[in-house]
C-alpha cells in the first residue's frame, strides 16, 4: 500500500506531503493480483488505517513505506507488516518492497498526462477507469465490455 499525489501540472519547490492543492489518492496493491484506490482528504493515520480495516484482512502480509500513518498497524491486528524506509534509499528488503502499487502510480500518471488536465470535478472517474484499465491489463477489453452489457444494458 502506498499513498501518490496528483496534480494537473509541476509545481516548482512543492513535492510529495508538503505540495498544496494536490489530489492525495490511496492505493491498496495485491501482489498478481489487482488494484484498489480512493480519494483520501489527507494522508493521516486514522483515514489511512480506516481504509485499510475495511479493506484488507488481519491475516493479511502488509508491505509498505516508512510513513508515519501505517504506524500502528499491529496494534489493530495486522501482525505481519513490513516497510521498507524510502528516506534512506531502501527500495527493498528480501520480498519486502511496494514496486507493485509505484508501478501502479507510474501507469496511472502516464495515462492521464494524455489527457493535458483532468477537471478535478472529473478525476475520479479517470482515476477508476485507469484502476479498471490496470486491473484487466491481461484480458480482452473489448470482449470484457461486451459481456458486461450484455449483462446489463444500458
Amino acid at each position: 500500500m502506498d499513498e501518490s499525489y496528483f496534480c494537473p501540472k509541476r509545481i516548482p519547490g512543492k513535492r510529495g506531503r508538503g505540495a498544496s492543492g494536490k489530489t492525495i489518492v490511496f492505493g491498496i496493491f495485491k501482489r498478481q493480483g489487482k488494484v484498489y484506490t480512493e480519494i483520501v482528504p489527507d494522508a493521516r493515520k486514522k483515514i489511512l488505517q480506516g481504509i485499510i480495516r475495511g479493506k484488507v484482512s488481519p491475516e493479511s502480509v502488509i508491505h509498505s513505506d516508512g510513513w508515519r500513518g501505517y504506524n500502528g498497524l499491529v496494534d489493530v491486528g495486522y501482525d505481519k507488516h513490513y516497510h521498507v524506509h524510502h528516506g534512506h534509499d531502501e527500495f527493498a528488503r528480501g520480498s519486502s518492497h511496494i514496486n507493485g502499487i509505484e508501478f501502479f502510480w507510474s501507469y496511472a500518471k502516464r495515462r492521464l498526462t494524455q489527457f493535458n488536465g483532468v477537471p478535478k470535478h472529473t478525476f475520479v472517474l479517470h482515476l477508476k477507469e485507469t484502476e479498471f484499465r490496470f486491473n484487466h491489463r491481461n484480458d480482452n477489453l473489448y470482449q470484457l465490455m461486451l459481456q458486461r452489457l450484455r449483462k446489463d444494458p444500458l
